[in-house]
């Protein structure tokens, strides 16, 4: 169970990304509810990995909640911002998913 909770925490960790990113490009009363989102994503993201940290090593579930945000946001990035899908960003992105799945195995 604690692993669902820190993946669901990783993926509100990419929200709370992707807000920002929506942040930038919104003005006046979108800008805030953008925010909102955002601090809403934050807050939710933190309550579940330390949740999760309650049993899970730390040394472990906070690399791994990283690992899930950070490949979450680039791929957001890609999909939604259309940002562009190089040989090298693909080899780094399956690099940090094979080293998130390393710890969890370790």
């Amino acid at each position: 169970m604690d692993w669902i909770l820190l993946v669901v925490a990783g993926l509100f960790e990419s929200g709370f990304a992707f807000c920002l990113g929506k942040m930038k490009e919104a003005t006046g009363t979108e800008w805030y509810l953008w925010g909102a989102g955002f601090l809403a994503c934050l807050t939710v993201s933190m309550l579940l990995l330390a949740k999760a940290v309650q049993t899970l090593p730390v040394s472990t579930a906070y690399p791994v909640w990283t690992g899930i945000g950070a490949v979450g946001t680039v791929v957001l990035g890609i999909v939604c911002f259309h940002e562009p899908l190089t040989f090298a960003r693909l080899f780094f992105i399956v690099t940090l998913i094979a080293s998130v799945i390393g710890l969890k195995m370790v």
